[in-house]
């Protein structure tokens, strides 16, 4: 008697799988473009639930186009813990940061934003729910796991590419950042617009090597995710407070 075994899929050939790693990343800066123009432009007001939706379509993109694993993607469940106790304590140090900068007139001004004006339901919106879901949540997985796990090559490469990426992610953002926050108009404001968005584009390129060297060293995306809504959600809160009591 003689039995068939059933062929079973294999892992692809040593020389396909960088071709599809490089046909994936390339997929996934083109989503996060387009993502970026509508959540900004097209459809802010379905902000939250577009960036969760991106979030979830470049998850299932990265398992299921290339096997990337859950621990590839920072997402792996045994370094959860570590992950979420080092994001509570760069959220504690960020909180203590802001006290002492909120306390001091030399670096008080930082904190007046504009776009923090208005009723404080909207401020507790934006600090608990636009900035941790909408924001943290889409871009450390983006930025801080898919990313990097597609461009491989080490750490270094990896974290210099989704950083740079993360840098020109905030160009949108930036615009009309000098009229809006008042230091940063008084520092950069002369310089003309485009340099306005050169600034803002190296300060989050900065941002984006620190935010991967928290996902490194706790092993988990929590951590870049904890210190990322902190930074954040603490500056539009302390925003709202100062623009509030200012008038």
């Amino acid at each position: 008697m003689t039995t068939t075994l059933e062929a079973r899929p294999g892992p692809p050939p040593a020389a396909a799988r960088p071709l599809r790693l490089r046909l994936a990343f390339f997929a996934a800066v083109t989503i996060l473009a387009a993502s970026n123009v509508v959540s900004n432009r097209i459809w802010p007001e379905g902000y939250v639930l577009w960036n969760l939706a991106m979030t979830g379509l470049l998850l299932v993109g990265a398992r299921a186009a290339v096997g990337l694993t859950w621990a590839d993607l920072g997402l792996h469940r045994p370094r959860l813990r570590r992950g979420v106790l080092v994001g509570a304590a760069v959220a504690a140090a960020v909180a203590v940061v802001y006290t002492i900068a909120l306390s001091l007139p030399s670096t008080r001004a930082a904190f007046l934003d504009e776009r923090a004006a208005g009723p404080l339901a909207l401020a507790l919106f934006a600090a608990l729910i636009r900035i941790p879901l909408g924001t943290a949540v889409l871009e450390e997985t983006a930025f801080r796991g898919v990313l990097p796990a597609l461009v491989g090559g080490g750490w270094w490469r990896a974290t210099l590419v989704s950083s740079g990426l993360f840098g020109l992610w905030h160009i949108l953002p930036s615009i009309g950042m000098g009229s809006a926050n008042a230091a940063y108009g008084a520092a950069f404001g002369g310089w003309g617009g485009v340099a306005e968005i050169a600034v803002a584009v190296l300060f989050t390129f900065g941002a984006g090597i620190w935010l991967c060297a928290l996902r490194r060293w706790s092993g988990h995306l929590a951590a870049p995710m904890l210190a990322h809504v902190a930074t954040n959600s603490f500056g539009v809160l302390i925003a709202w407070w100062m623009i509030t009591h200012a008038s």
